[in-house]
């Protein structure tokens, strides 16, 4: 009777993968639904028609399809940016063991920003390939000095001192940037969008120079998702595993920084993404850093996608950027979130 039952349930998965089976289907859809709406809805909303004849018929001269066309890189680039910040908030989240570390809050994205504005300002810089190198190098370069900052005093790097080290210099370096662009007019009035962050500038060369940096970063991310698990459970368990903590913190921050810091450069600095997409799949499917960092991906690109569409709704005749619909969003939630888990480490 009992070889019986095994086989009539042999079939069933266990609870968590059935979980994983059923938020991966709603994300899917809900990501084709996030994708529909970015190319259809805007100042300038398309038909059915013209929708088609956009996506398939490449030589449509109609203004409708001429919109959807210009809407594909945008959206493409979109998804690009939400799936890097929603992996790289997670890797910070199990490096610094931290539930409300983000690359916005741990002052990441500022400090990429500030690099390249120096460099347009003072070194004429003015490519996209030529910011991504001075945006990785300013958030390779801030994210050291938070972390060390953090690192003082009893206790180490706690929860709650990373986060006022980080809110700290993430002040400190907006006002630079400020000060550096306010009497360059030229600065200004090319990188104005990078004071709240937008996807607006994304196009096909955007896209083409992100995407090795955002392949390299995937990788290292998937390759430590083992040992963050077990990181997670203290670094002398982990160290008693045989996981060289030491260096998978260096892969796993450097993979943060590489998503982070190539998507400040051609976006702006969007703030949290990596906190959010993070937080709502932990909650739904647990710790496990093997479904956390590819659900994150998907999570953080709906989430910048579905915040693009409704900056544009919002802002019609224009559109409001991307980075003010996620700090609406994200500021009240990461106030919760402090609150509800008094700011304790994972």
């Amino acid at each position: 009777m009992s070889s019986l039952t095994d086989s009539k349930h042999k079939w069933l998965l266990p609870p968590i993968r059935r979980n994983m089976v059923v938020v991966l289907a709603i994300c899917i859809v809900g990501l084709i639904l996030c994708v529909i709406a970015s190319l259809v809805l805007g100042s300038r909303p398309v038909t059915y028609h013209e929708l088609i004849n956009g996506l398939f018929n490449q030589q449509a001269d109609s203004y409708g399809a001429s919109v959807v066309q210009k809407r594909i890189s945008r959206t493409i680039f979109s998804l690009f940016c939400g799936a890097a910040l929603g992996i790289s908030g997670a890797l910070m989240q199990a490096v610094t063991r931290n539930p409300i570390a983000d690359p916005s809050i741990l002052g990441v994205n500022m400090g990429a920003s500030l690099f390249v504005v120096s460099g347009i300002a003072f070194l004429n810089i003015s490519t996209a390939y030529q910011y991504i190198w001075f945006a990785l190098a300013g958030a390779m370069i801030t994210a050291v000095f938070v972390f060390g900052i953090g690192s003082m005093g009893r206790g180490g790097a706690t929860p709650l001192k990373l986060v006022l080290a980080g809110a700290a210099t993430s002040a400190a370096l907006s006002s630079l940037v400020i000060a550096i662009m306010i009497p360059r007019s030229y600065v200004m009035d090319q990188f104005r969008f990078w004071q709240v962050g937008s996807v607006g500038a994304g196009d096909w060369s955007s896209i083409t120079t992100f995407i090795p940096f955002l392949v390299v970063g995937i990788l290292l991310g998937t390759i430590t998702t083992s040992a963050l698990n077990a990181l997670a459970l203290g670094d002398e368990v982990a160290t008693g595993l045989g996981v060289r903590t030491g260096l998978l913190r260096l892969l796993a921050a450097l993979a943060a920084v590489l998503l982070c810091g190539a998507t400040t450069a051609l976006a702006g600095p969007i703030g949290f993404v990596g906190l959010l997409s993070t937080h709502i799949i932990r909650l739904i499917l647990g710790p496990d850093m093997g479904y956390i960092i590819p659900m994150s991906a998907i999570t953080g690109a709906i989430i910048l996608t579905i915040s693009d569409v409704c900056g544009r709704l919002i802002g019609s005749p224009g559109e409001l950027e991307v980075g003010v619909v996620t700090a609406f969003i994200g500021a009240p939630i990461l106030i919760i979130l402090a609150r509800k888990a008094k700011v304790q480490s994972l």
